[in-house]
């Protein structure tokens, strides 16, 4: 399992008071305004970073990191990425899930078999579909419904499913 989430990217400075504009890669970009920390991934190192203020502008979130007071303090860390720790990542509500825990897992059918290893979450408006690579060199789109998601055991390291008909055609 993931110790850490990524939850942005930085894009570029805002201003000159060292200022940063985010592109949140976390379904709820507000959850920064109860962030007190974040880990910037330098490629070299990381880095904790205490978050001095947040705004909002259209899809970016502005932050203000404390101790970075200019242009050419945050100047260098553009396109790197921010992640929080497992403790500090939102809270999830029964039957939810990291993707970052999903990937890999083991796929089996109703009856306990084998089937494949999912590769890929998709994110859609109406819900997220798994893409699962079968054993038989074949591709799965599994919409991540009840009625296909029979089990998920994310500490046993595989998911259950219910193929409905139609999918493998």
């Amino acid at each position: 399992m993931e110790d850490i989430f990524q939850v942005g990217v930085i894009t570029s400075t805002h201003g000159v008071r060292g200022e940063v504009k985010v592109f949140p890669t976390t379904d709820d970009a507000r959850r920064f305004k109860r962030l007190k920390e974040v880990i910037l991934d330098t490629g070299k190192e990381q880095i904790t970073l205490e978050i001095e203020s947040v705004k909002f502008f259209k899809q970016f979130v502005i932050i203000k990191f404390k101790g970075i007071d200019n242009i050419n303090d945050v100047e260098k860390y553009r396109q790197k990425s921010l992640y929080v720790t497992r403790k500090n990542a939102v809270r999830l509500s029964r039957d939810e899930y990291f993707i970052a825990d999903l990937m890999g897992l083991k796929v089996q059918n109703e009856d306990g078999e084998e089937i494949g290893v999912l590769r890929e979450v998709m994110e859609t408006g109406a819900n997220d579909v798994y893409v699962i690579d079968m054993n038989d060199g074949r591709e799965l789109l599994l919409p991540a419904i009840k009625q296909c998601v029979l089990k998920v055991d994310v500490e046993e390291g595989y998911i259950q499913i219910h193929i409905l008909e139609g999918l493998l055609d």
